[in-house]
């Protein structure tokens, strides 16, 4: 090639450039939708930036490749149908839910948007999947298994109090997947000889007070705390008042200890939104939610309110103390 011919095709490849550049398609922004059952308090929102954070890693980043559009039921199951209508409006791509609740509304309100839970019950049991292998339509995601771990806490309230013979489940009467937990809990009890009191209430301190005069009417000697998103507003409130009428008692993740529960087992829920960005990651790379498999915790948490426990007189074994991955002093 000589030199004119040289460089007729090196400023022809200059002035193109900008020409292909500009025909360069713009790149694609996923709507994200986020539907909480549940309050934006400190750990939910600890919850979601953990969901965000793997995105992140993923290779998202918020404003260039992703939106995220939140809704907040703060703990009224009435309000979830009317906000995830309005983010289907929105024409999200994706819907993400957390707590049981949200996931429902989301269910109801969509059949085509794929929708991914970050936690909540057996998404089967609440008919949101036909099995957990294949759920078969457009849910999928993370279940936290918490009514499965009832015979876990009962066992560890037991382990501090070998005496005790009567406990109370305190529950959320507004979300079907309490009552799931609720009837886990109750054989559980049978199975350790313990009879239980069920005391289902709104997310609502005025019932929070109402149900611990009754448990304690009801002859309690100790309280589990059913997980339930509506609840963790209230947690500071209900340690509170476990406290006050000396009931020992056991919630379903860190956030009730830390709060002034006494004890906790359960999920390791950050690591339940990572898992559950995942599952978006791969939904919008192109899987279908039908085909993905949904998945249960490998990580879970027991902690320990030692301050809780000296307010109420209760020496906590060594050996419990060992097991623990969290102790508060």
């Amino acid at each position: 090639m000589d030199r004119r011919t040289f460089l007729g095709t090196l400023i022809g490849s200059l002035l193109a450039a900008p020409l292909v550049a500009e025909a360069q398609p713009a790149r694609r922004v996923w709507r994200v939708g986020l539907l909480d059952y549940g309050s934006p308090d400190a750990a939910r929102l600890a919850w979601w930036k953990a969901f965000q954070d793997k995105l992140r890693e993923l290779g998202y980043v918020e404003g260039q490749t992703v939106v995220f559009q939140p809704r907040w039921g703060n703990g009224q199951v009435s309000r979830l149908q009317g906000l995830a209508t309005e983010l289907v409006g929105a024409k999200v791509d994706i819907l993400v839910t957390a707590g049981h609740p949200a996931a429902l509304a989301a269910k109801q309100a969509t059949s085509s948007i794929p929708i991914v839970t970050a936690n909540g019950p057996d998404p089967v049991e609440l008919g949101l999947a036909e099995t957990l292998a294949r759920p078969g339509g457009n849910v999928t995601g993370m279940t936290s298994i918490s009514s499965e771990l009832s015979a876990k806490r009962l066992g560890l309230l037991k382990e501090l109090i070998p005496h005790v013979s009567r406990m109370a489940a305190l529950s959320d009467r507004a979300a079907r997947g309490s009552a799931l937990n609720v009837r886990d809990t109750e054989v559980a009890a049978r199975s350790l000889g313990i009879a239980l009191q069920s005391v289902a209430v709104r997310p609502d301190p005025k019932e929070y007070d109402a149900a611990f005069v009754a448990m304690k009417r009801g002859g309690a000697g100790a309280v589990i705390v059913v997980q339930s998103s509506a609840f963790f507003a209230g947690y500071p409130r209900i340690s509170d008042l476990a406290l006050t009428h000396r009931l020992p008692s056991v919630g379903g993740s860190k956030e009730y200890p830390e709060a002034g529960g006494l004890i906790s087992y359960g999920a390791d829920y950050p690591e339940l939104f990572r898992r559950a960005a995942v599952f978006v990651d791969k939904i919008l790379k192109g899987a279908k939610p039908g085909d993905l498999p949904v998945e249960q915790p490998t990580k879970f948490e027991l902690v320990i309110n030692l301050k809780t426990a000296k307010a109420l007189g209760l020496t906590i074994p060594p050996s419990l103390l060992q097991r623990a991955d969290q102790v508060i002093e």
